[in-house]
């Protein structure tokens, strides 16, 4: 915005909803399924869109199919757990990539990178050539609620013994959402 870019958000309007005040808000469903699912972004027109919350393929190719005529580009905020083997260092976009059996599944808590994967080719399907894959690791800010970056500095402030995973040297990132 402080570039002259106009945003608007698209979600359900739950949770915070008073967030970001001076900005558009089009509320709707990314499952096409419930409530008025996708019918807000329906004739409109945007340059760029950046997908947060991707995690089913069907949800994904939905909404990508809508706005495909309607957008130039695409950003799909995906996950380093895309990744067939994560324990190798120095993976790039090239690595293979987790797969799953079932490609119809939903069971995000059991095939997370599976299905993540599998959005980013449903991403790339619907808009050939006009899709930018993010794989983050962690990305942690004020709201997250994961304790998954929290824990460790309140640990080690603690003081005392730590057992941690690694030998102090594995590469690690992490992005702040702020």
């Amino acid at each position: 915005r402080s570039r002259g870019h106009t945003v608007t958000l698209f979600n359900r309007g739950k949770t915070k909803p008073g967030l970001f005040p001076d900005v558009e808000k089009l509320t709707g469903d990314r499952d096409p399924n419930k409530g008025e699912g996708l019918k807000a972004l329906e004739g409109r027109k945007w340059d760029a869109v950046v997908d947060t919350s991707g995690y089913v393929p069907r949800i994904v190719r939905a909404s990508a199919e809508l706005l495909a005529p309607h957008v130039q580009h695409y950003t799909f905020v995906s996950s380093i757990s895309v990744y067939k083997e994560l324990s190798r260092q120095g993976l790039d976009e090239t690595a293979a990539v987790a797969t799953v059996e079932d490609t119809a599944t939903e069971d995000v808590e059991k095939h997370y990178g599976a299905l993540k994967a599998l959005c980013e080719q449903a991403a790339e399907a619907a808009l050939p050539g006009r899709v930018f894959n993010v794989r983050p690791g962690l990305i942690v800010g004020p709201d997250d609620p994961s304790d998954r970056f929290t824990y460790w500095p309140l640990r080690v402030a603690r003081g005392g013994e730590v057992l941690a995973p690694g030998d102090g040297v594995d590469p690690l990132q992490f992005i702040d959402a702020r």
